[in-house]
């Protein structure tokens, strides 16, 4: 893991905010992300962490305030441009909850699509380069296998490769175990892991208090629509200053 992320943030988000009717989803959230680093979230349910995580890519769009990724802005502010959000989807790759693999594609297929569908690249290299990603997050021996065919950790690993077959900028983890039956937690975390330490930026939102401690470089602690608290998983998981990131840590170790 890198401990050194110098100049400018890849990531920097001002002023986010987003309702869904009446309700306040996100309150003005703030945050910088440094290239090579990963940034977890955690919070309760409903605390805006995966609404946050999914304005980066502009999946849900904000009322308000501006995200930056590399040398793409959008100001949410104003009338946004379509073109400057594909721009600033085209930055990250996404990781969902459950995989959303296609299920009449094989292993192969799913993580050549994206490249050769959408990026337009040769379908011969975009190949070449599925299977070295398979074989990162090792599942070579899948690649004419059917999702059916896989195991949710497996299923899950797939994605992970299909998201980073777009060579994206940012990874971007939406609760990425929580759908997974508890002994195939660990292959996942693993590949996680692994691409940290590859020096990839990540922004993850997961309940993995041990993989937080483990993984991030800085945590944000949400809740009721606010960063409560950031720092490092040292600050913020081991001593947090705030009583509601203490009760909320208190709640999730004590009573998992």
């Amino acid at each position: 893991m890198s401990t050194s992320h110098d100049g400018e943030p890849l990531v920097q988000v001002r002023g986010l905010t987003k309702s869904f009717g009446d309700l306040h989803v996100l309150r003005g959230i703030e945050a910088d992300v440094p290239a090579g680093s990963v940034t977890v979230l955690i919070g309760p349910s409903g605390s805006g962490k995966t609404t946050a995580l999914r304005c980066l890519n502009a999946l849900e769009v904000p009322e308000q305030g501006t995200v930056r990724v590399a040398d793409c802005t959008v100001n949410f502010s104003a009338p946004v441009d379509k073109r400057l959000v594909r721009q600033l989807r085209a930055q990250s790759g996404m990781v969902f909850q459950s995989h959303q693999l296609f299920p009449h594609m094989t292993v192969l297929q799913n993580v050549m699509e994206g490249p050769v569908t959408v990026q337009r690249r040769p379908r011969e290299q975009a190949r070449a380069e599925a299977l070295e990603l398979l074989d990162r997050v090792g599942l070579a021996e899948k690649a004419d296998q059917y999702p059916f065919q896989l195991s949710g950790g497996q299923q899950q690993r797939v994605g992970i490769a299909r998201a980073l077959a777009i060579q994206p900028r940012l990874m971007l983890f939406d609760e990425p175990t929580s759908a997974l039956d508890p002994e195939l937690v660990g292959e996942v975390l693993t590949v996680m892991k692994d691409l940290a330490d590859q020096g990839w930026t990540m922004v993850v939102v997961t309940h993995e208090i041990r993989f937080a401690q483990h993984v991030a470089d800085q945590v944000l602690f949400l809740d009721g629509g606010v960063v409560v608290e950031r720092g490092s998983p040292q600050e913020v998981l081991t001593a947090p200053r705030e009583p509601r990131t203490r009760r909320f840590l208190h709640r999730l170790l004590d009573h998992p």
